[in-house]
């Protein structure tokens, strides 16, 4: 699902009620961000949609008359974080009436928001994953109502098209290609928070590296939990329009591109890549030879357990697919160790497949 020209009226129209509202009171926000590239993405469009509500940025807390929290459940230490601002900020908000909004992945979890409720009860706005685009309208109600708004849905939501975005750099880019993921392996919670995987449109996609272009933006990174996965359950699903199918035929458009220099991938899935996606990418010229493949663990069976579709073999030889063609390549990966029912055996076999098939690579 895409935005309707109506939805897209309506959001638009609570932008300028809000402008409206805060005409002449030089009026600041700050937003802190607390996850992976995607939510830093996010944080860019929750900054952009601030910018246009008539607010401008600092840098300091104490200062900001909106403060917006972009969470992750994914890392623990978030959480941890999340709690300990909130207390900071608490004294602000009484002294300014700050609004508190607090957004992201770990919204879209129901003890998270209870523990919110029952103990940081003085938070205006808490939003997910899926109702981004409606937070114009929650600043106008917390505004002009004073009442504590709950803006969440457990559908996996719509993708939202031209959205705001407040970028940090001017020379590096990151571009979200698609929307959450359907691999549901069993340490991670992406797939309930973020949705099922969706893409968004080649054409959406493409008009919006262009203007970057124009804009003087030399790096992409085109964003995903695969990206290598665009349009595959479109494809499935017979949903796919168009000439642009396929994450090849994306890369190929985009390497078109005038004034982009060089594009980035994060993060690819190791069972599609193939011989043949690889001859693809190595036409062309734009394209960085750094890669990032999760391999997570080195033992089979605990990648059973993970419930991770490829084997150390199929890992093995997709990275000796990009060595061959790339020489120079730079490769990165996540490893778990500790996994539950890990030996020590099966924590061996990650030491030796860091060593051998990831082979000057990055381990984080």
């Amino acid at each position: 699902l895409r935005m309707s020209r109506g939805l897209g009226d309506v959001y638009k129209r609570q932008i300028e009620k809000v402008r409206k509202l805060n005409e002449g009171k030089n009026l600041k926000y700050i937003v802190l961000t607390m996850g992976c590239q995607l939510n830093e993405n996010d944080s860019e469009k929750i900054s952009g949609m601030l910018e246009e509500m008539g607010y401008s940025k600092t840098d300091k807390i104490e200062d900001a008359n909106v403060v917006a929290f972009n969470t992750c459940c994914v890392r623990e230490n978030a959480e941890d974080r999340l709690f300990g601002k909130l207390g900071e900020v608490k004294k602000y908000k009484e002294t300014n009436s700050t609004i508190i909004a607090i957004g992201g992945c770990m919204m879209q979890e129901k003890h998270i928001v209870d523990k919110l409720k029952h103990s940081y009860p003085f938070f205006d706005i808490v939003f997910g994953t899926h109702t981004l685009y409606k937070f114009p309208e929650d600043i106008y109600n917390a505004i002009v109502n004073g009442k504590q708004i709950e803006d969440i849905i457990d559908i996996d939501g719509e993708v939202i098209e031209g959205l705001p975005i407040k970028r940090d750099d001017n020379i590096k880019a990151s571009v979200a290609i698609m929307n959450g993921c359907n691999n549901f392996c069993t340490y991670c919670i992406v797939p309930y928070v973020r949705g099922r995987e969706r893409s968004r449109k080649a054409e959406d996609i493409i008009a919006e590296i262009k203007c970057l272009a124009k804009e003087g933006y030399k790096e992409i990174t085109l964003l995903g939990q695969n990206v290598n996965s665009y349009m595959r359950v479109e494809r499935e699903q017979n949903l796919a329009t168009g000439e642009i199918d396929s994450f090849a035929k994306l890369l190929r458009e985009v390497n078109k591109i005038d004034g982009i220099e060089r594009i980035r991938l994060s993060s690819l899935e190791p069972t599609l890549i193939t011989e043949e996606f690889v001859k693809r990418l190595s036409k062309l010229a734009k394209i960085c030879d750094h890669f990032h493949l999760s391999l997570q663990s080195g033992c089979n069976e605990t990648l059973k357990r993970m419930n991770r579709h490829y084997t150390t073999e199929d890992f093995k030889e997709a990275t000796e697919l990009l060595r061959k063609t790339y020489p120079n390549v730079a490769l990165t990966t996540d490893i778990i160790v500790g996994f539950p029912g890990e030996t020590e055996e099966e924590f061996n076999l990650s030491l030796i497949h860091i060593s051998e098939p990831t082979r000057h690579a990055q381990i984080s």
